[in-house]
């Protein structure tokens, strides 16, 4: 096949999830399914969604600004357990998810939504609270960006597009 591949997979990944009924479940302890790439949404069974204005997680950085190529931390806090989570980070602008994750905690791993590392998911269902991780800026200037993340409680429970401040890219006229 030319090209980039990314077509064949996302219809392939697309065809998975609609064959996936009851075996989602047991997927889900894998990882996020690319189709949550874009909505952050999970896909499972019987899910709920509960309002993303929660107070018991938070994503933060101790960096209110960054430039292109930076290296920037992120943390995750949460009072409660969870099993599973999708984290990435958007451009203020127009939202799309830029930047790769270069280091990842215990339990988690990198998932390629657009480009290699954009996204990191759980790679377990083993109950997680603060996760540490550290994302990379791109080389080229991409304005200022947003972290979000999506927390799984249980297989029924879920937090969607939890949002840290805005991390304003340093330089900018």
């Amino acid at each position: 096949m030319g090209g980039g591949g990314r077509a064949p997979a996302a219809i392939a990944g697309w065809a998975w999830v609609t064959l996936c009924l009851v075996p989602c479940a047991a997927a889900f302890s894998q990882g996020a399914s690319l189709s949550a790439c874009t909505d952050m949404m999970p896909r499972h069974l019987r899910v709920q969604l509960h309002s993303s204005n929660n107070n018991y997680v938070t994503v933060h950085t101790n960096m209110s600004f960054y430039f292109p190529g930076d290296k920037v931390p992120v943390t995750v806090r949460s009072t409660r357990d969870y099993m599973g989570f999708m984290l990435q980070a958007r451009k203020v602008s127009n939202n799309k998810i830029t930047g790769t994750f270069i280091f990842l905690p215990p339990g988690s791993k990198l998932l390629t939504c657009f480009e290699d590392g954009d996204t990191v998911t759980h790679s377990d269902k083993s109950l997680k609270r603060n996760l540490s991780f550290v994302w990379k800026a791109p080389d080229q200037p991409i304005g200022d960006i947003k972290f979000f993340i999506s927390i799984v409680q249980s297989y029924f429970v879920y937090w969607a597009k939890i949002e840290s401040a805005v991390v304003a890219q340093g330089g900018q006229n």
